[in-house]
């Protein structure tokens, strides 16, 4: 049984353990039975000290093992203002409900604050939108960033509302849609054509130690998992060579996996300047329109397009898709032969 009251200081939950949680640790027990509550925010009221047994003494540790029978009594204090400040940013809002968020992220925005982007970015636009509506994450009303987007990529992004959106949508994103409940693609403009229609890029990422800000392709077994599936949708000839358009699904989700992968296989993304600085001269050679185009673009021709999740709290399957926007679109126009 679990009974929760609130008050202005705080909520408060009661639950008993059964026979059947014997032994169990107590972070864990809490976890399994408060939804509203991801397992890291419990273990920090546990050290916090508002998680107190059946005589009111505070347990401070999480591995703490249950005995049936035993009352535990939990103390969920408001969330914190966040520490962003609210930004009065436009964003592009596709879906919106009480727990989740999906954005059609524009290109050039980041998502988090980080050294040299302490503000304008997309956690600070959220704070502003959803204001009251942000219940917390983690004990601070913040959006739950769960995936991200490269400053340079444009395209759809899911954030959490709560603690318990934030708790299932980690959880899909975590299994990198093996389990069936989630889906992403990716468009890309490409140098070159691949030899075959369809293929996968299984290649090991690590990062670079020569340049500590680029992920480089892992020699042997070192480095992290990832895999790439890439479709051929389209090959454009043009003066600098053929250029291809590919929709790329993700079977790992690593930090710049895509831009990496393309490189690695000799077709990086146009615009790219880091993975694809070696193809300047291609550009140089370029028709003046899409040339133009090209350079108007200034980042890598990459987008989000399809992004598909189960429903942290209705298991509905919700699936959304975004066009390309106006600026890859004018530079795919732009390389197309009249």
């Amino acid at each position: 049984m679990v009974r929760a009251m609130s008050s202005k200081s705080a909520n408060r939950i009661e639950l008993v353990a059964t026979e059947a949680d014997a032994g169990i640790r107590l972070d864990k027990l809490l976890a399994q039975r408060i939804d509203a509550l991801s397992r890291a925010r419990i273990q920090a009221l546990i050290r916090s000290g508002n998680v107190a047994g059946s005589g009111g003494a505070t347990i401070g540790d999480g591995s703490y093992r249950v005995k049936p029978g035993e009352m535990f009594i939990v103390k969920v204090p408001p969330p914190e203002p966040a520490a962003p400040a609210a930004e009065a940013i436009a964003l592009d809002v596709v879906y919106e409900d009480r727990d989740l968020i999906v954005i059609d992220k524009p290109p050039h925005l980041v998502v988090h604050p980080a050294p040299g982007h302490a503000s304008g970015t997309l956690v600070n636009a959220l704070i502003a939108h959803c204001g009251d509506s942000l219940s917390g994450v983690g004990g601070i009303k913040r959006p739950g960033i769960v995936h991200r987007l490269d400053k340079g990529t444009s395209g759809l992004l899911v954030v959490a509302k709560s603690d318990a959106a934030h708790r299932g949508l980690s959880e899909q994103f975590a299994a990198h849609g093996v389990d069936g409940r989630m889906h992403r693609a990716y468009l890309a403009l490409v140098w070159g054509k691949p030899l075959r229609p369809r293929g996968v890029i299984a290649a090991r990422l690590v990062r670079s130690q020569s340049n500590r800000t680029k992920i480089a392709v892992a020699r042997g077994e070192s480095g992290r998992h990832a895999v790439t599936h890439y479709e051929v949708i389209e090959t454009i000839g043009t003066d600098a060579g053929p250029i291809s358009l590919l929709r790329l699904e993700l079977e790992t989700g690593r930090t710049h996996q895509i831009r990496v992968h393309l490189a690695h296989i000799g077709h990086p993304v146009l615009g790219d300047t880091t993975y694809a600085s070696g193809f300047k001269a291609k550009a140089g050679k370029l028709a003046p329109d899409a040339r133009a185009a090209l350079a108007a673009l200034d980042r890598q021709a990459l987008h989000a397009a399809e992004l598909g999740f189960e429903h942290p709290r209705s298991g509905k399957k919700l699936r959304f898709v975004s066009p390309l926007p106006a600026d890859m679109q004018g530079l795919l126009d732009a390389l197309r032969p009249d």
